[in-house]
């Protein structure tokens, strides 16, 4: 058995067996979490590892800004903004791809590293925008019209939540690059427009497809990493 997936399996399987009572995930998310996090140990290291620990803190922590609030307009986070497997999965599909290219030494590994970074960026950066716009928006608009909606509408967007998708962005690039998985600053740059890019992509599928074919939050999250990450390598062999 591979030494790495041993580490990663053990430190998973305690740390969670610690905090499988903290408030961010449901049973099964916190299952999932573990899953995740042992191939990320295999694949990556504890770099690679800690780094998604943090984004899922980060992601936690600012869903519970303003719950209350959002609750009671029914725009909060279900269960009490709980992760469950579909948004394990949903937000780090992307992201676990390009780690098990890595892994398997497939391609550019600072190309893989740059992509893999990116589908995290964009997914701090649509969390931050969301959950901050909900909360503080003062006036909402549909991305595709501009005309003013409801907070919480699919493919809304608002002054508050476009700067805080912004600094989401460039926070998990900060994250990626003081922990290694990129090193340069043409990288971080490249990291922290791919998620931002995305965000706004993402923001155009919801409000022009998402209802009117009934895409899951998760499909639209794993376009949407997918793409930051697309973007990523498309700027990064411009640039290069």
């Amino acid at each position: 058995m591979d030494k790495d997936f041993l580490t990663g399996f053990i430190l998973n399987s305690f740390l969670i067996l610690i905090f499988h009572k903290v408030p961010l995930m449901t049973k099964s998310g916190w299952f999932s979490a573990g899953c995740l996090g042992t191939i990320l140990w295999l694949c990556l290291s504890w770099q690679g590892w800690l780094s998604v620990v943090i984004y899922l803190l980060l992601g936690s922590l600012v869903t519970k800004i303003g719950y209350d609030f959002k609750y009671k307009i029914g725009i909060a986070e279900k269960r009490g903004g709980r992760r469950g497997p579909e948004n394990v999965w949903g937000s780090a599909s992307t992201g676990t791809f390009f780690s098990l290219l890595i892994k398997s030494n497939i391609g550019n590994p600072d190309i893989l590293k740059i992509a893999f970074a990116a589908s995290f960026a964009a997914k701090l950066a649509d969390t931050f925008g969301s959950e901050i716009g909900k909360r503080f928006g003062i006036n909402t608009y549909l991305i595709t019209s501009f005309k003013k909606v409801k907070k919480g509408t699919e493919g809304a967007i608002s002054l508050e939540g476009t700067l805080a998708s912004f600094f989401g962005a460039f926070l998990m690039s900060f994250v990626m690059l003081l922990l290694g998985i990129i090193s340069t600053r043409n990288q971080f740059l490249i990291v922290s427009i791919s998620g931002f890019i995305a965000t706004i992509i993402e923001s155009f599928i919801g409000a022009k497809f998402q209802e009117k074919y009934k895409i899951s939050n998760e499909i639209v999250n794993t376009i949407q990493t997918s793409f930051s990450s697309l973007i990523s390598i498309f700027l990064f062999l411009i640039i290069n």
